[in-house]
């Protein structure tokens, strides 16, 4: 009987262990408190709670988190009421702090940012608000993070999600868009047709060049065609020349090889005056002994004719 309830004893006990066994997983940190006061911070890994003594408070994600906060209402310097709304990224740092420092971190991190936003596009005017989003985004992220570390959070990054101007700013707006638009178009359209007289203007230029050259290579070659005309009719004329002396030579080789008189060489000469005398020359120039052949010539003819 003793055993028994020994037994039931050790195995309650057990269980209560089991039971109370907790296993932090990772980027997770458990709150403890044991009655009722803060008695450590649980990170990854095995732990036992004793029972009745001890409570986990709260459990806190250690990941980077996102929060989008709904518009919020501000006023530019110039007196513009617009609509921001932001995204805050932030991460707990201390477990402790973000449990005990703040009664509901969110909500004081919302009222916060939108304070501080108010505050900076304050001082901004219309146009500096709408193309200054990287300076607002980190003042707001400097001052929220100074803010929050006492709470054990760490603001990483500020995003101006949306900035929503008065629906007439935005048609002025559009309008202006509008034009720039219509600006732009009209530069592009004057430049391409820039570009096309040039291109035009590049191809009349180029066809004269083509011309020019196409002409100038057709007078190189009728001049190259007439010059070599006249060094073949040249060299014909050299030809024939040559063979004009070439047969004088060997006649008067012939003659000096037959032994010929007087008479005969002068008759030759009567021949070859004749020839010279059918040719287009207006003055003739006579020997004196081609003159006395001629007149015994003549008086030969008179004698056979009676």
């Amino acid at each position: 009987m003793k055993l028994a309830i020994l037994l039931l004893i050790i195995i309650a006990i057990v269980a209560l262990v089991v039971v109370n066994i907790r296993v932090v997983p990772q980027s997770k940190a458990y709150v403890l408190e044991r009655l009722g006061t803060y008695y450590a911070t649980w990170e990854t890994g095995l732990h036992v709670k004793i029972p009745f003594l001890d409570k986990v408070s709260k459990i806190v994600s250690l990941k980077e988190q996102v929060v989008d906060f709904k518009p919020q209402p501000v006023i530019t310097k110039d007196n513009v009421t617009m609509q921001i709304d932001t995204v805050v990224f932030y991460q707990i740092t201390d477990p402790k702090l973000y449990t005990y420092g703040v009664e509901n971190p969110i909500s004081a991190i919302e009222n916060l940012s939108a304070t501080t936003l108010r505050n900076i596009i304050g001082e901004l005017e219309l146009d500096s608000t709408l193309t200054s989003r990287d300076t607002i985004n980190a003042k707001i992220r400097v001052i929220l993070d100074e803010a929050t570390d006492p709470w054990g959070i760490k603001v990483n990054r500020v995003e101006l999600k949306n900035i929503i101007p008065p629906r007439e700013i935005q048609d002025a707006m559009e309008k202006q868009m509008k034009a720039e638009r219509e600006r732009r178009e009209s530069i592009l359209r004057a430049e391409g047709e820039k570009q096309s007289r040039i291109l035009v203007a590049e191809g009349h230029k180029e066809s004269k060049i083509l011309e020019a050259e196409a002409e100038k290579q057709s007078a190189i070659l009728h001049a190259e065609a007439v010059k070599e005309a006249k060094i073949k009719e040249a060299e014909g004329e050299a030809d024939a020349i040559l063979k004009v002396q070439e047969a004088t030579a060997n006649a008067i080789k012939l003659l000096n090889q037959a032994d010929a008189n007087e008479a005969v060489i002068k008759l030759k000469a009567l021949e070859a005056f004749s020839k010279a005398a059918d040719g287009q020359a207006t003055k003739i120039i006579i020997p004196s002994e081609i003159q006395g052949l001629a007149g015994l010539a003549e008086g030969i003819a008179e004698s056979v004719n009676k």
